[in-house]
């Protein structure tokens, strides 16, 4: 056995930690380059606090998911002020565009250099800008991730840049920014984290110390996903939530996702739908998916198991069955109203060309067992 185990430099969680990102700025730099989202909800506040410190920021606003052209603008702004420091506050779009801002602010080379799949993915050669991770949302976990998934329209795909250079300094986790989030975006997001916990858990690139957060965070994500939705101002029900989608961004660091994921990057490119609405949709169909051809084709694997591990921790029947897992979920997504994905109108072509992408999907290698191309044609119609 051998893993590794990196994550950002510091992460502090707490309530009212949004309060501690100027004093934390002020060691890493004098001008910051502040990354918001569309309605730069806290940006005025914190631009306030960091000049109280002495350091000048500059707005830059993410517009729903970021693109290349997004992050290019953004470095091309962070050069011209002479921002040694990034800050980006806001959900996982924003602290994607962020994170890549700061690692391509101080390389030699263009974006498409270095991003995988439609560009030459080469490592990033350069330190980048100190960057300090602010999640406004609790799905992601993009907060302690060392890459930054980015929508490339014109090739119809989401890809990554990925380097351990992009791991934050710094993640600031305040479950207090996440009251305000619309029932909708908790339902998705939560769904998002719950897949970052489960696929880490019984993929191939468990490890035992991902193994420990992943068991947690399942449970913290099963007694409060439900409940944050009904009720956004249930502060244990955000503090879990929050929690559970930090431990899923440890875990999918630090072990392999699956098909889930392999499958997500390449549907929200061709159709245009956030990340979170599709892992919300097919985390269901994939362990049904999965537990059924492992149970056909390799009924010793010790991902049967841990699909049975996960069924108990989300029940709370030890007692239950893999299948039982399945039925949880189904039944969470039911009450989130998790909606069909946009896949009426897709030509049999385009979801062809969906799977052939995907199957190259660094994420898809991480699955449990290898899903033929009839069985994930299945989860895409089953998904729609």
């Amino acid at each position: 056995m051998s893993f590794e185990f990196a994550t950002a430099g510091r992460i502090v969680f707490g309530w009212g930690a949004f309060d501690q990102v100027p004093a934390l700025a002020s060691t890493l730099g004098r001008t910051a380059l502040l990354v918001l989202g569309r309605e730069g909800r806290h940006g005025a506040a914190l631009a306030g606090k960091l000049a109280e410190q002495g350091i000048r920021s500059f707005a830059f606003h993410v517009d729903g998911e970021p693109k290349v052209r997004t992050v290019e603008t953004a470095v091309h702004l962070a050069r011209a002020e002479g921002c040694d420091l990034v800050i980006a506050v806001g959900g996982g779009s924003v602290i994607d565009a962020g994170k890549a801002t700061a690692g391509m602010a101080t390389q030699a080379g263009g974006l498409l250099d270095h991003l995988e799949i439609v560009g030459g993915g080469r490592p990033l050669t350069a330190p980048g800008l100190p960057f300090v991770a602010v999640p406004t949302t609790a799905g992601t976990g993009s907060e302690v991730t060392r890459n930054a998934v980015l929508d490339v329209p014109e090739r119809r795909v989401k890809v990554s840049l990925r380097s351990p250079a992009l791991l934050p300094r710094a993640a600031v986790v305040d479950p207090g920014l996440t009251l305000s989030l619309p029932s909708e975006i908790t339902a998705t997001t939560g769904m998002d984290a719950l897949t970052q916990l489960i696929e880490p858990f019984v993929g191939l690139g468990a490890n035992p110390l991902t193994d420990g957060i992943c068991r947690e965070g399942i449970a913290l994500a099963a007694r409060s996903l439900a409940t944050a939705h009904r009720d956004g101002a249930d502060r244990q029900a955000r503090e879990d939530m929050a929690t559970a989608s930090l431990f899923g961004g440890l875990a999918l660091a630090n072990a392999k996702l699956g098909a889930v994921h392999g499958l997500a990057g390449v549907l929200g490119g061709t159709f245009s739908v956030p990340h979170g609405a599709i892992c919300a949709r097919l985390l269901p169909l994939v362990m049904n998916a999965n537990i059924a051809a492992i149970e056909r084709h390799s009924p010793d694997s010790p991902a049967l198991n841990r699909y049975r591990e996960v069924a108990q921790i989300l029940t709370g029947d030890f007692a239950a069955e893999a299948h039982d897992g399945v039925e949880w979920v189904r039944a969470l997504g039911v009450e989130l109203k998790i909606p069909p994905l946009p896949f009426a109108e897709a030509t049999a072509e385009e979801l062809d060309s969906v799977l052939a992408v995907a199957r190259g999907a660094s994420s898809m290698k991480g699955n449990p067992i290898v899903l033929t191309d009839a069985q994930l044609r299945e989860i895409l119609d089953a998904a729609g």
